[in-house]
């Protein structure tokens, strides 16, 4: 999900995301296998793969799930044949969202999905109505940390080819293009500069935001993304939202 404040947005998510380590677990692994096949098993030579599985231990996924879901990739263990799909629909406020699947079944998966979208008072747009206003970049999310200043993360950030960097209260939110993401978060972590594994990804970020200012309408929007969060298909859901601060503060109330 996409907010006014990245950090604020982890934040509100954190409480419910511990509670459904498992269904975690199964997304990384869906993702490990699909970059395993396409790129190998040695993730000294498949930078995406070496980036899932720090992603995995940060959230404490045990070696052998790792271990299975890359076999799984390279073919060294049977495994379902998982396709990805996009689906794209309005929610609340006109707020856009796009929606990445794997599944081993697109029937069950689109009339599933679809589901969820009409218990939400929506339905599917059209492919690119919604995807177009996004643009596929690398997020690396460095949490506040004592000694670290804004210009350290932003030398390093930005000598290593990132695209950008803004400083929240939570922490700092470096942008990079898609084939840089491997090469900035090494020498972020070459820096001593930890980095938050599990929120940092290659996705898609809004080019064009849509502000939310009314309570309502920002917990309908979180509630129709935590139902499609939940189906065990859907890998991420990105959103156009542009949440208040004042509107942040009373989410969780």
């Amino acid at each position: 999900m996409s907010g006014h404040s990245k950090w604020a947005t982890i934040k509100h998510k954190k409480g419910a995301a511990d509670a459904k380590r498992g269904k975690i677990f199964s997304k990384i692994a869906k993702e490990m296998t699909i970059v395993a096949k396409q790129g190998g098993g040695d993730p000294g030579n498949n930078p995406t793969l070496r980036t899932l599985i720090a992603k995995a231990k940060s959230v404490n996924m045990p070696n052998d799930n790792i271990d299975r879901a890359i076999k799984k990739g390279t073919g060294e263990l049977a495994s379902d044949v998982l396709e990805e799909i996009t689906y794209e629909g309005y929610a609340q406020g006109g707020v856009g969202l796009v929606v990445k699947v794997l599944t081993d079944n697109k029937n069950r998966a689109a009339a599933e999905v679809r589901n969820v979208f009409k218990k939400n008072g929506s339905d599917f747009a059209g492919l690119g109505a919604v995807s177009r206003g996004f643009e596929r970049k690398g997020t690396i999310m460095i949490p506040v940390a004592d000694g670290l200043t804004e210009d350290q993360v932003m030398e390093v950030a930005l000598g290593a080819g990132a695209d950008d960097m803004v400083a929240e209260e939570g922490g700092f939110t470096i942008t990079c293009q898609p084939n840089a993401f491997a090469e900035v978060s090494a020498a972020i972590e070459a820096a001593g500069i930890k980095i938050d594994q599990e929120n940092s990804q290659v996705g898609l970020v809004a080019s064009t935001l849509v502000p939310v200012t009314d309570v309502a309408v920002a917990k309908a929007v979180n509630k129709f993304v935590a139902a499609l969060e939940e189906h065990d298909d859907v890998q991420d859901v990105y959103t156009n939202m542009d949440i208040d601060e004042a509107v942040a503060a009373q989410l969780d109330e």
